[in-house]
């Protein structure tokens, strides 16, 4: 049986991934915010502690957006990197990884989208999309994997009052299949990506948006 830990995984996409790996058969380690705090390294090295093997690691846990750049601070600031980049950076070189390995960072499609709003959030998973290639690189003689999924717009128990009808109909309509994501869409990417069917992906960005902003809307189909 394979094991992966699953960082952020107490709700959400990380908790949706959790449920889709332990439904093929992987036996899950879920790390929870509240007792492993990633914006510290105590926290990561507690995220890891008493492991011994892993055939998974999937970075799921990230601190939200905390900008525009007019009301952000040095300390937001420090803290969205804390999780967002040097985590999943530490984790990765701390993990117990088997040779033939996965590791999935979860980035965002705010790294390919101009949003002033999430300007710091867009620059660490940019960093983490950076580092997915890099690692790609020189994990690949072991037969490890390093890709990343990038989600759009999606709605969870958290985000929930966030999506009201106007903003979900206006997200539907930048979007390619007209609807938000759900935590499923991307948990199964991730079931993908762990695979041995994906054994020959390594180095990539794996859009998970359902096509968010592709280009203009169209009417119907043509």
């Amino acid at each position: 049986m394979k094991t992966a830990l699953v960082t952020g995984a107490s709700r959400g996409i990380g908790a949706a991934i959790a449920r889709r790996l332990e439904s093929d058969g992987v036996k899950v380690i879920k790390h929870d915010s509240s007792k492993a705090d990633l914006s510290t390294m105590d926290g990561v090295d507690k995220a890891i502690e008493g492991i011994e093997t892993l055939d998974i690691l999937v970075n799921n846990a990230a601190a939200p957006p905390a900008g525009p750049i007019e009301t952000d601070t040095p300390e937001s600031f420090d803290h969205l990197m804390a999780v967002n980049v040097k985590a999943p950076y530490f984790l990765i070189q701390r993990a117990p990884m088997n040779d033939g390995g996965r590791i999935v960072n979860v980035s965002s499609v705010a790294t390919r989208m101009a949003n002033p709003a999430q300007t710091s959030f867009a620059m660490a998973k940019g960093a983490l999309e950076t580092m997915t290639r890099t690692l790609a690189q020189q994990f690949g003689p072991r037969g490890i994997t390093v890709n990343a999924v990038a989600p759009g717009a999606t709605r969870t128990a958290d985000n929930e009052a966030i999506f009201t009808p106007e903003l979900e109909t206006a997200i539907a309509n930048l979007t390619a299949h007209r609807r938000l994501g759900n935590q499923g869409d991307i948990a199964d990417v991730v079931a993908f990506l762990v695979s041995d069917d994906a054994r020959w992906v390594t180095g990539q960005v794996l859009d998970a948006s359902g096509g968010l902003f592709l280009g203009p809307p169209t009417q119907g189909v043509q």
